[in-house]
């Protein structure tokens, strides 16, 4: 399994759609922080907009994908048009709530939505990302123009299965734009950069696949084919965190997801993670969490059927 899919699938993300939006002339539209474990996003069918947060303005165009992966407060705003702010109007189109602003030609037509992840496993992917993310997709590949295309299709057909529809594809959707964006993040540091780079994608690979080896510098430098020191340089560079950090987050991801989804004793899970005692890791998990480990799979719990079958039998 490759790191991307195995980060994602680590965060056990849904996918929802909450509105469509049809807004012309003068509006001005915020956004609250969003609930953790919540990452909002705008998909624009058409036109364009210019979305605002505290830090940047961003100016969003036909196919482009704008997502807040820690949730953060904004404004979608027209693009200075002149004249009074027009009314809102909301009424469900067949699909989705619509949501109106002025009338005649629509300035930019707004596909909204959110994607739930478990807080714990969700952080290594979503706390790496920048917020925003904004990723162009009608400037990228074929295939991810063709998604943003049947779902523009499916939104104004509205047939039936089409929310369904429309909803896999913002997954699709998303996968794909994290893999356009770790191929074109220059300058970018992060997990994603890491995973992408040329030298030391191998032994970013090589952690999130095996947390509870007994990883050493040393050790991913070999897989680099780098000197120690070269390797803790350039690796930080790129990723923005020491190499110590990274192995303690990856450890912890599954740690967490462990703890949700299977009924593995603390003690079990922290020594197939590499901690030489339960006490041990419930340090380094309270230090990195905030919580003892058996408080958070209390307060977080969503063991399944089939994860709890895959811990009888031994699975990991």
């Amino acid at each position: 399994m490759d790191a991307l899919t195995r980060l994602i699938q680590m965060a056990h993300l849904q996918a929802g759609l909450d509105l469509r939006c049809r807004f012309s002339g003068v509006y001005q539209i915020p956004h609250e922080r969003a609930p953790e474990g919540i990452s909002p996003f705008h998909l624009v069918l058409a036109g364009s907009c210019r979305i605002e947060t505290n830090s940047a303005v961003l100016h969003a165009r036909a196919g482009d994908f704008i997502l807040f992966p820690r949730g953060g407060a904004h404004v979608v705003r027209d693009d200075d048009a002149a004249g009074e702010p027009g009314t809102l109007r909301t009424r469900h189109d067949g699909l989705l709530p619509q949501r109106r602003i002025g009338k005649g030609p629509v300035d930019v037509d707004l596909l909204c939505g959110h994607f739930e992840h478990v807080p714990g496993p969700g952080d290594l992917l979503f706390k790496a990302l920048p917020d925003p993310l904004h990723v162009s997709l009608m400037s990228a590949s074929e295939p991810l123009q063709a998604i943003v295309d049947m779902m523009r299709g499916e939104a104004e057909t509205r047939r039936p299965g089409a929310l369904a529809i429309v909803t896999a594809l913002s997954q699709t959707l998303f996968a794909m734009a994290l893999r356009h964006f770790s191929e074109r993040a220059e300058g970018e540091a992060g997990i994603l950069a890491l995973l992408a780079d040329a030298r030391l994608g191998a032994s970013g690979h090589a952690v999130l696949s095996r947390p509870g080896e007994d990883w050493t510098i040393d050790a991913l430098a070999k897989l680099a084919a780098m000197s120690r020191a070269t390797y803790a340089r350039r690796f930080r560079a790129i990723s923005g965190m020491t190499v110590f950090e990274f192995v303690t987050r990856a450890r912890m991801a599954k740690a967490c997801d462990l703890l949700l989804y299977t009924r593995r004793s603390v003690g079990d899970i922290g020594a197939s993670l590499g901690y030489q005692s339960e006490a041990a890791f419930g340090k380094a998990f309270r230090q990195h969490v905030g919580e003892l480990a058996g408080q958070y799979r209390r307060s977080h719990g969503r063991i399944d059927h089939a994860s709890a079958s895959r811990s009888r039998s031994g699975a990991a």
